[in-house]
């Protein structure tokens, strides 16, 4: 790849987990379209995507959990149940042919695009609700889903669940963007990382340096 694929790579990526540190997700919605963009094949283009993620968690962990703004106890719960639905994604996206698979993902982008055109005043404060027994098993159920989509199709699965985690659980949206860019930026985008690559997918190794330092100076 010459320095102007790289320079650009470099730069999409920067710009993308740099916009996904600050919105709570959505890495994936310019990132990996850009990999496929570039010539990667879908299944090469995710685990490669998923890999190079985890360094956009890590560079956002050590800011956010300077702030404290959420327990031990929640980040767990998000990350276990959702790594159940991530690898089942994982597992299944590699069954479904590539172009359906891009086709299901121009969707993705599409409804969330305009889902968060009309939900601009979302999580301006904290409101807990559904954090009793029951909230956290539906609320589980929905994790799982969103963890299918995060291990498949992956793009926009964080902003999904910093959707979730404001209108299901009440938290402001700061908050919901710190829980997700540690438990689906670090945990899940890594687990889903391997389980595709166990499935079969491979990763193209020639690009990841650039996408891993683009994405680890986005989220710090």
């Amino acid at each position: 790849m010459d320095w102007i694929y790289s320079l650009g790579l470099f730069l999409g990526s920067l710009i993308a987990n740099t916009l996904a540190s600050l919105s709570g997700g959505g890495a994936g919605l310019l990132q990996f379209p850009l990999l496929l963009f570039f010539g990667l094949p879908f299944s090469i283009a995710l685990a490669t995507h998923k890999v190079a993620s985890v360094a956009l968690g890590l560079g956002a962990a050590a800011t956010h959990l300077k702030q404290k703004s959420f327990t031990l106890q929640e980040a767990v719960y998000i990350t276990l149940v959702g790594c159940v639905g991530v690898v089942m994604g994982a597992n299944l996206i590699l069954k479904i042919p590539a172009d359906l698979a891009e086709r299901l993902l121009g969707v993705m982008i599409l409804a969330l695009g305009i889902y968060s055109h009309f939900k601009k005043q979302l999580g301006q404060s904290v409101n807990p609700i559904n954090r009793n027994w029951q909230g956290w098993i539906i609320g589980s159920l929905a994790l799982v889903f969103i963890g299918i989509i995060n291990g498949s199709l992956t793009a926009g699965s964080g902003l999904l669940v910093t959707l979730f985690l404001v209108r299901w659980f009440g938290y402001s949206y700061k908050q919901a963007v710190a829980l997700t860019m540690i438990c689906v930026g670090l945990f899940w985008n890594g687990i889903g990382g391997i389980a595709v690559v166990q499935a079969g997918a491979s990763i193209y190794w020639a690009w990841l340096p650039i996408l891993l330092a683009a994405s680890f100076l986005g989220g710090a």
